[in-house]
């Protein structure tokens, strides 16, 4: 089984009620926004997914029934983000079970890994299972990295294990990483702030925060640069970037889930231990994305430039 790495895959939100149940009507308003945009994947359950909320069944619910409402268009991936071997191989073997066509997988969470203890982790995931793998390698935020010598070491011996989210806030590393595995391990950046610099460096595509309201913007970002329309690219990238700065504070969920209020494909209802903005906190975030409703670009044509 494989994938495309590449183009635009969103880390979508699990849209909640009121009553902090599944919102899966307006989950699904979500997803038709981002496959009309051109969107190349889906990645379930990750930070902005508020996956450490989510029980085990909710997560299969979001997983089947996002398999059955994409219906093919684009691969469904679920995330892994687990503190045991055992729950992180349940979990992908859910996932496949649900109609998942592959995986996002974090190092252990919680405890902190050596190096080799990583390795045989991925590993033991990655032989449970059929499904491709991408490796989300953010050590900014969860402390653990992986370095070129531990993918070196699990490229010997896990032809499933296939690309890699790099958050490292590093630009360099994607240099690094072509220099060093060529096509073997694809490249899907992850920090919104770095998106366009890592795409003409050579990544293969863009797991993306802020597309979760703006959709269109961010896709068009990546078929402009990719058809080698880098000035169109760079136009819409700066108007964007004070909404893409919204991606790298630790309320992420809280900031992208009030712009995709405000652009009416999503709510602002986050799960507890989380809560809704409050005070000048939320009228900084509402100026930044009215402002930038404001000054919104009209968009070129830009779904069939790379066809």
């Amino acid at each position: 089984m494989s994938i495309k790495w590449e183009g635009v895959m969103p880390a979508v939100t699990t849209q909640f009620t009121a009553n902090d149940e599944l919102d899966l009507e307006l989950f699904k308003v979500n997803i038709k926004a981002q496959l009309e945009a051109g969107v190349h994947g889906i990645v379930l359950g990750g930070t902005l997914g508020e996956a450490s909320t989510l029980t085990d069944e909710e997560r299969r619910i979001l997983t089947r029934e996002t398999v059955a409402f994409v219906n093919g268009k684009v691969p469904v991936l679920m995330n892994i983000a687990e503190q045991t071997t055992k729950a992180a191989i349940h979990l992908a073997r859910t996932a496949e079970e649900d109609g998942a066509k592959g995986l996002m997988m974090l190092p252990p969470m919680r405890y902190k890994a050596s190096d080799a203890e990583v390795v045989e982790y991925f590993k033991a995931v990655a032989k449970s299972t059929s499904l491709p793998i991408m490796i989300y390698n953010n050590p900014v935020d969860y402390k653990i990295e992986v370095t070129l010598d531990m993918f070196a070491e699990l490229l010997k011996t896990c032809p499933n294990i296939q690309a890699v989210k790099e958050s490292t806030r590093d630009t360099t590393n994607i240099t690094r990483i072509k220099n060093r595995f060529g096509n073997r391990l694809a490249i899907m950046t992850g920090v919104d702030t770095l998106a366009l610099e890592s795409l003409i460096l050579g990544a293969d595509g863009w797991v993306a925060g802020l597309v979760d309201a703006f959709p269109a913007e961010t896709v068009a970002i990546y078929e402009l640069q990719k058809a080698g329309r880098i000035k169109e690219a760079i136009a819409i990238y700066r108007w964007f970037m004070p909404l893409l700065e919204l991606d790298i504070n630790p309320k992420l969920v809280q900031y992208i889930k009030l712009a995709s209020a405000y652009t009416k494909i999503g709510s602002e209802y986050v799960r507890a231990p989380r809560l809704m903005l409050k005070g000048e906190e939320r009228k900084t975030i509402i100026k930044i994305i009215e402002d930038g409703l404001k000054t919104r670009p009209t968009l070129p044509a830009y779904k069939n430039l790379n066809n």
